[in-house]
């Protein structure tokens, strides 16, 4: 029996099992009616040297990188160990006292609001017994709230104890917008509105010279109570008979483009009733 010789790239199987598996690609017919199987080669059936069988397999156990991974993980753990040893009851603490910090911070912030609330009352009805006219009850009230009061309401409450003391001693009510004048926790512009309040008082019995002590900072200053405060001193200097005077206040009033038109009206008047006249 005769055998075709496969192409070079054509390999006979070694078994006929081995074709039946896989190997096999065709089948043809021989010159002489013979059978002659023709085999084609794959991956199946080369092994490492050539003769056909499976591929070696893979080395079995973790990869390299595997193992350092593992390597890594113990040494973060035993540092992590080591720390925790060392600070772990420094954290501990730390962790109590911003929990305790937090808790004490929330408290002293309901104690204030609730204070707040309570003077607000206070001020509130401090204020409705002065719009009755019982302004020695009122202020009694505004002085408590002034000794014992949250900071703002304090600050408000000295001003508005000053304003009920007019109704029975302007010299102490000067006296006590002084003192307020004078004290910077009560923030500049309430200082500035203690002293314009001072000024006013002034105006019709000290000399001259004691209400441009009080008011002249004001009036040449930027400050929102410049304009009264220069409307004040060129009063006063209308009343001292000094002229000159007056007419600087008034040129700076109506010099300022920020001076309220009903102010600048009442300069004019006063400017109109001098003896010498607007020029003299």
């Amino acid at each position: 029996m005769a055998f075709a010789i496969a192409p070079p790239h054509l390999y006979p199987s070694r078994t006929s099992g081995e074709a039946s598996r896989g190997g096999l690609a065709g089948v043809s017919k021989g010159t002489a009616g013979e059978t002659v199987a023709v085999f084609r080669a794959t991956p199946s059936t080369i092994s490492a040297d050539g003769l056909g069988g499976q591929p070696p397999a893979a080395p079995e156990g973790p990869f390299v990188s595997d193992i350092f991974d593992e390597v890594d993980e113990e040494v973060r753990r035993e540092r992590f160990t080591k720390f925790w040893e060392r600070y772990g009851n420094l954290v501990i603490a730390l962790a109590v006292l911003v929990v305790v910090g937090v808790g004490a911070w929330r408290g002293y912030e309901y104690w204030r609001n609730k204070q707040a609330e309570q003077f607000g009352a206070q001020f509130t009805a401090a204020m409705a017994l002065a719009d009755q006219g019982k302004h020695a009850e009122a202020e009694k009230a505004f002085a408590a709230i002034a000794d014992k009061g949250t900071t703002g309401y304090r600050a408000l409450a000295r001003l508005r104890e000053a304003a009920e003391i007019e109704q029975r001693d302007p010299k102490a009510a000067i006296a006590a917008y002084d003192d307020l004048a004078k004290d910077s926790s009560v923030g500049q512009p309430l200082q500035d509105f203690a002293a314009l309040r001072a000024g006013m008082l002034m105006v019709d019995s000290a000399p001259l010279a004691e209400v441009d002590q009080r008011l002249a900072p004001l009036a040449t200053g930027a400050g929102p109570f410049r304009h009264s405060a220069r409307e004040l001193l060129a009063v006063a200097a209308w009343k001292a008979g000094d002229i000159a005077a007056m007419r600087k206040w008034i040129k700076m009033v109506n010099d300022d483009p920020e001076t309220p038109l009903a102010l600048r009206q009442r300069v004019d008047i006063l400017t109109a009733i001098t003896p010498e006249g607007p020029k003299g």
